[in-house]
């Protein structure tokens, strides 16, 4: 699934209410936890069930993706938790990196359910994926640290979300946090690579996170403990080695279809 305009049908006029930007993280949590959820439409290509939402609250309104637990599908290689535990698993972990790079994301209850509800970022239309994908740009290279970190197994070219202000979101991380490393991704251009100075300092603000701040709390309430020891012990390896990770010899490297 892309969290693309030509993957749903077409919203119309946006909800009323002052709009929310993700750089406003506090303001787009509040609304994402409280605020009226009205769904418009369902995102076709995703394999699961996937609602392009309007929501309100006080004043302030967005759209955003709200991903039920009802609808998911049992997946023989991620067999605990949910998607949507893990989606907003990778938000915390985001989050603590000090990147931004998913968007803000919460579980909450919803008409369909308890499920994840993510804010909506529009790509920017003239913006070729593919070619971005293929940068050695610093927001995309950010997206390569980040997906080591949470181990995503499906990072496709239209999971990028540049809005066109020279930040790159992804979004879709319901395979991310398996103990066996699984990373598959479009984003091999820095394999073997130094880290930037960058790099390490965000690997570092996760370490300390995981080890005396609440991050290990709150990922112990949407993952199970394997799943979060292994997360710290990449974190870990990365900061020892202080290199991008290689593909691996025995998973796929690149997820079908790329994009």
């Amino acid at each position: 699934m892309t969290q693309s305009s030509r993957d749903r049908a077409p919203a119309g006029d946006g909800p009323a209410g002052q709009p929310v930007s993700p750089l406003d993280v506090p303001a787009a949590e509040s609304l994402l936890l409280a605020g009226r959820l009205s769904v418009e439409g369902r995102l076709v290509q995703a394999s699961n069930a996937t609602l392009y939402c309007s929501i309100e609250h006080e004043g302030r309104a967005a759209h955003c993706v709200y991903k039920p637990v009802a609808g998911e599908r049992p997946l023989w290689d991620f067999p605990d938790g949910t998607l949507a535990e893990r989606e907003v698993a990778a938000y915390e972990v985001s989050k603590a990196m000090g990147w931004g790079t998913v968007p803000p994301t919460v579980h909450r209850d919803g008409p369909y359910g308890p499920g994840m509800v993510q804010l909506w970022v529009e790509p920017d239309p003239d913006i070729d994926l593919v070619a971005l994908s293929r940068t050695e740009d610093d927001p995309v290279r950010r997206m390569a640290v980040f997906d080591a970190v949470v181990n995503n197994a499906d990072r496709k070219i239209g999971h990028l979300l540049p809005p066109g202000d020279g930040r790159v979101y992804g979004c879709d991380h319901g395979v991310c946090f398996s103990v066996e490393y699984k990373l598959r991704t479009v984003l091999w251009q820095w394999r073997g690579k130094p880290l930037t100075p960058e790099a390490l300092e965000a690997l570092g603000r996760v370490e300390r996170a995981l080890r005396d701040g609440p991050l290990t709390a709150r990922l112990a309430e949407l993952l199970t403990a394997e799943e979060v020891d292994a997360t710290r012990r990449r974190v870990e390896l990365m900061l020892k080695h202080r290199i991008h990770p290689y593909p691996p010899e025995d998973w796929p490297a690149i997820p079908w279809p790329p994009l």
